[in-house]
């Protein structure tokens, strides 16, 4: 389990890099996200921190959602492993040839469930959390608490 806090007003945060089927097959532990408003009060030199959302966000759901949504239409769509070996090249995955074969391979074997953040593409993956604020309660895996 993973503990983020993060501003209503860009709710993201960072998370090192390590697989890139991390992107397909989600980070591997559960989240549980804090969103915050902060307001300051400078003539007492003090801030206030609202919390309008704590969401927990099951293991299974912390993949891509365009990468995990993308893949699953691949799929339903009949398509084979070089699709898919397409796709991350699209996606820009971080995988050279032979990791994007067999990556693709397994994905045709097991397809992964849909994720729910946003991870973008650097060496330090940006986390954004606005999907899971937006459907927890109405998605398994995603639980407002």
């Amino acid at each position: 389990m993973d503990l983020k806090t993060t501003s209503i007003k860009q709710p993201q945060s960072s998370c090192p890099f390590k697989l890139a089927r991390q992107k397909v097959y989600g980070l591997g532990y559960h989240l549980l996200v804090f969103v915050y408003e902060k307001t300051d009060e400078q003539s007492r030199r003090t801030g206030r921190l609202n919390i309008l959302h704590t969401v927990f966000v099951d293991s299974s759901r912390t993949a891509d959602f365009q990468t995990t949504t993308g893949l699953r239409k691949i799929i339903e769509n009949h398509g084979n492993a070089d699709d898919v070996a397409a796709f991350f090249v699209e996606r820009m995955l971080p995988l050279d040839e032979i990791q994007a074969q067999a990556l693709a391979e397994e994905v045709l074997n097991n397809p992964p469930e849909t994720g729910y953040l946003t991870i973008s593409n650097a060496p330090q993956w940006r986390l954004q959390y606005g999907r899971v604020i937006q459907q927890a309660g109405a998605v398994q895996g995603i639980e407002r608490l």
